[in-house]
């Protein structure tokens, strides 16, 4: 069900690493050790966070019928919302989940970024998909900010009707219904000013 979005990276400690690592001439070893020391206290607290959430997730979500992953950093809440065939209406069926999605992610997280990805089936054209899934993320995202939540740390991306990200492969009307869905992930890193969304997909 959910996949989050805060985008903290373990590349950030072997980066330094290495960085401190070129210029020991310079560096004090107790300067370099305490510098290690502090980013992976920093990548403790973090992952610590990551499965704090993940679990509450797991406990808070377990009435729904959605999936909860941990991923690459990330905790995604896979699947929030589905929709109707060329729809992009929020359905009233899908908002308690996304009530207290809210209430977990404004109580708990509030820094967090959260992506919201919005789907499509394959009846359409790539273009036309990738519009319809961008109004179905803007739809859910609008009514998180409703309940709550913060603009500054909410995004719309949509990936249409990728083929990699189907749950249904090549199904689409009734048989695609749970392609049509929008999904959430909360990102770590707190730094929504860096998020970027992946080639290909449309933001707003």
């Amino acid at each position: 069900m959910l996949n989050s979005t805060f985008r903290w990276t373990a590349g950030p400690l072997a980066v330094a690493a290495i960085a401190l690592g070129g210029c020991t001439h310079y560096v004090k070893q107790a300067d370099f050790d305490s510098a290690i020391a502090e980013l992976r206290a920093n990548d403790q607290k973090q992952q610590q966070q990551l499965d704090s959430l993940t679990q509450d997730m797991q406990q808070r979500f377990a009435k729904y019928d959605a999936q909860i992953a941990q991923m690459g950093g990330r905790v995604r809440l896979d699947t929030a919302a589905h929709f109707a065939f060329n729809d992009a209406s929020l359905r009233d069926q899908d908002k308690p989940l996304l009530d207290d999605f809210a209430k977990v992610i404004s109580q708990h997280y509030p820094d967090a970024v959260i992506t919201v990805e919005g789907f499509a089936d394959p009846a359409g054209s790539a273009s036309y998909n990738r519009r319809l899934g961008e109004r179905r993320a803007k739809a859910v995202r609008d009514y998180l900010v409703q309940e709550g939540l913060s603009a500054d740390h909410l995004r719309a991306v949509s990936y249409g009707e990728a083929v990699n990200r189907q749950v249904q492969r090549g199904k689409s009307r009734e048989a695609g219904a749970a392609n049509r869905r929008v999904t959430l992930v909360v990102d770590f890193a707190g730094q929504s000013g860096t998020a970027t969304a992946p080639a290909g997909t449309t933001t707003g």
